[in-house]
């Protein structure tokens, strides 16, 4: 849908077309949802420091992050967010553990159930976004696919995913949380480490089994982690506790998004430079990987190519390199999900449903 709308009009409309369904749900649940009255002394009681605090130190890392992968880690823009990020952070975790009434009670994270499911939920939102992030730009910039058929194309793992999810639910409902969340990551690190092995010419056909096993794989990354992180709380504890449980997700996203980033801009060229070399030592498999006809394998010239032989290779290499960076990203992502997989054992072997 969202391809459609971006070929039909812009993708302006992918968040205009939000606006009414919006109004439209707000009016309905203030007509529908039971009414409560106002805490005026809730609202006096916010550390609007603290608050403020933490706004800058997420806004600050965010814009880090997104800047990080083009001006480099170490410029001074990146270290100066970065570190306003770090101070800020800090300010806020402090006033947060010895306030009364904190914005966001850190003091969740002792429970050790809870600390294992914010890092599944952090590692999954790394997953989750990287994923959805490398797919299009593969297409788009390497397949050369337009945003209604990279639309189409990754309609599979959104299929995959509703088809399991009455599964997911039932299963979620009857079995050990611990050991759905462990399946759960299992497959989902092995469909994000199928697609680390992509070639210049795959494309529908040879992305649909690392969609259908992610798919598979994602609501069990959803529900039972849900369970392990809130369901040890106490019930008055699970509204702050949710909330903090989805900020690592997004954040996991954001991070992800720019480490994935920065492999690609950072490792792109070094599998330039290295299929080049490659291809002039002779590698047919080299050759073959960069989409070189089987015929001009073998006429390519020994040493370093000529001005005619570059202008042929270089929208070849580009994609190429492109592709291999590509992934090197899908495999770094599958290892931190393994990684975030042996944390499970940690966590309690029972979590009480709140």
């Amino acid at each position: 849908m969202g391809g459609w709308i971006t070929e039909t009009y812009s993708w302006h409309w992918l968040f205009l077309i939000n606006v009414i369904p919006g109004i439209i749900a707000v009016a309905v649940a203030a007509a529908v949802l039971p009414r409560e009255t106002l805490q005026a002394r809730l609202i006096r009681s916010i550390d609007w420091l603290s608050l403020a605090m933490l706004g800058i130190a997420l806004g600050a890392l965010e814009i880090a992050l997104k800047e990080a992968p083009q001006r480099g880690w170490t410029s001074g823009l990146v270290t100066g967010l970065l570190a306003l990020s770090a101070v800020s952070g800090a300010s806020f975790v402090r006033r947060s553990l010895s306030a009364v009434s904190p914005v966001v009670d850190l003091r969740n994270f002792i429970s050790r159930s809870f600390a294992v499911g914010c890092i599944l939920s952090f590692v999954l939102g790394i997953g989750l976004f990287g994923s959805v992030y490398l797919m299009p730009v593969f297409l788009a910039f390497v397949r050369g696919h337009n945003a209604l058929e990279i639309g189409t194309i990754m309609l599979v793992t959104g299929i995959a995913q509703l088809l399991m999810a009455p599964v997911a639910v039932a299963l979620e409902q009857r079995a050990d949380a611990r050991l759905l969340t462990g399946l759960g990551f299992a497959v989902f690190a092995t469909g994000l480490a199928m697609s680390g092995f992509q070639t210049p010419q795959t494309d529908s056909a040879g992305m649909f089994w690392p969609q259908v096993v992610r798919g598979l794989a994602i609501m069990f990354c959803l529900l039972p982690p849900t369970r392990l992180a809130l369901g040890a709380l106490a019930p008055d504890r699970v509204p702050d506790a949710s909330g903090l449980f989805n900020l690592m997700r997004n954040l996991g996203g954001a991070i992800g998004l720019a480490l994935i980033d920065t492999v690609i801009y950072s490792r792109g060229e070094v599998h330039a430079a290295d299929l080049m070399t490659r291809v002039q030592s002779g590698d047919v498999d080299a050759a073959r990987f960069l989409g070189i006809p089987e015929g001009m394998i073998t006429a390519l010239p020994a040493g370093p190519p000529d001005a005619g032989t570059m202008a042929m290779l270089a929208p070849l290499l580009q994609k190429a390199s492109l592709t291999a960076a590509i992934n090197d990203a899908w495999l770094m992502i599958a290892l931190l999900t393994v990684v975030a997989l042996l944390c499970v054992p940690f966590a309690q072997a029972r979590a009480q449903r709140s």
